[in-house]
C-alpha cells in the first residue's frame, strides 16, 4: 500500500526529517500532492514520504535548488512517458511483425514458382484446386 494516503502531516514531517511547514511549502511549489480527507486535512503515503526523502537529498547534499529539483521531476515524468510510449511502439512493430509473418506465408503458399528460365509453374497446391 505505497500510494495509500495513511500520515497527517506531523508524522510525515518526522519520518522525512522534515519541518511540518517545509511540507506545506513543498505542496505550495507542486513538488508533492498529498491526498485530502473531506475536512481538508493532509494524507500522505509512503511514496510521498520517500519523495520527500529524495527532495531533502537533492538539496541538502547534492545543492539542488528547488528550481532545479522541479525541473528534476519534470524530466522523470518525461522519461517515464517516452519509456511507455516505446513499450506500445515495440508491441506494435511486434504485432506488425507478425501479421507480416502470416501474410508472407500465405503469398508464398499461393505464389508461382519459376522452373527454368522464361517458364512459370503453379505450386502443386494450385494445380488440384476445384
Amino acid at each position: 500500500m505505497y500510494d495509500e494516503p495513511v500520515y497527517m502531516i506531523s508524522i510525515a514531517a518526522k519520518l522525512a526529517g522534515m519541518h511540518p511547514q517545509t511540507l506545506r511549502i513543498y505542496e505550495r511549489k507542486k513538488l508533492i500532492k498529498p491526498k485530502r480527507t473531506q475536512g481538508s486535512t493532509r494524507l500522505y503515503s509512503q511514496c510521498d514520504i520517500d519523495r520527500l526523502k529524495l527532495i531533502q537529498t537533492l538539496t541538502q547534499e547534492l545543492g539542488v535548488n528547488l528550481a532545479g529539483v522541479i525541473k528534476i521531476f519534470e524530466l522523470q515524468d518525461q522519461i517515464e512517458q517516452a519509456q511507455c510510449l516505446i513499450g506500445e511502439l515495440q508491441k506494435r512493430v511486434g504485432d506488425l511483425q507478425e501479421n507480416l509473418g502470416k501474410e508472407l506465408e500465405k503469398v508464398q503458399q499461393n505464389a508461382l514458382v519459376p522452373m527454368r528460365r522464361g517458364h512459370v509453374v503453379l505450386r502443386k497446391s494450385e494445380l488440384f484446386r476445384e
